[in-house]
C-alpha cells in the first residue's frame, strides 16, 4: 500500500532539490567563512579588473586633454588619487559583497535546515515501515 505521507515528502524534497534547493545546498556545503572568503576573493579580482578598465576608458575619452596637459599634471597627486579611488571602490564593494553573502548564507542554512528536517521525517517513516515488515516476516501480528 502506498504511504501518501511518504510520497508527499519525497515529492516536496525532489521539488526542492530541483528548484531553489540546488543553489542553497551548494552554498550550505561551505563553512560560512569559506563561502564569504571565496566571494571576497572573487570581488577583489572583479573590482580590480573593473577599475583598470574604467581607467582605460576614462583615459581614452580624455586622451586629447591628457596629451595637451601632460607636462602640467602632478603625477604624484594623480597616482595618490588613483590609489585612493581604487581603495575606496574596493572597500565599498567588499562591504556590499560581505553583506550580500552573509544574507545569502543565512538564508541557505535556514532553508537547508528545513530540508534536513523533512529528510528526518522521511527516514522515520522508512524505519517504521522496515520494522513493521521485519515483524511481519518473523510472524508477529501488527
Amino acid at each position: 500500500m502506498v504511504n501518501e505521507e511518504k510520497v508527499r515528502i519525497m515529492t516536496d524534497l525532489a521539488r526542492y532539490q530541483e528548484g531553489p534547493g540546488r543553489k542553497y545546498l551548494e552554498i550550505a556545503s561551505y563553512y560560512r567563512s569559506d563561502y564569504i572568503g571565496i566571494a571576497l576573493i572573487k570581488n577583489f579580482f572583479m573590482v580590480s579588473i573593473g577599475y583598470v578598465g574604467l581607467l582605460f576608458f576614462v583615459a581614452g575619452y580624455y586622451l586629447e586633454i591628457l596629451l595637451e596637459e601632460i607636462n602640467e599634471i602632478n603625477l604624484v597627486i594623480l597616482g595618490i588619487e588613483l590609489i585612493l579611488g581604487y581603495a575606496v571602490a574596493l572597500v565599498l564593494y567588499s562591504a556590499i559583497t560581505y553583506i550580500i553573502c552573509t544574507i545569502r548564507y543565512d538564508k541557505a542554512k535556514n532553508s537547508v535546515q528545513k530540508y534536513y528536517q523533512e529528510l528526518g521525517k522521511l527516514d522515520k517513516i522508512y524505519i517504521s515501515e522496515n520494522l513493521k515488515n521485519e515483524m511481519l516476516q518473523n510472524g508477529w501480528r501488527v
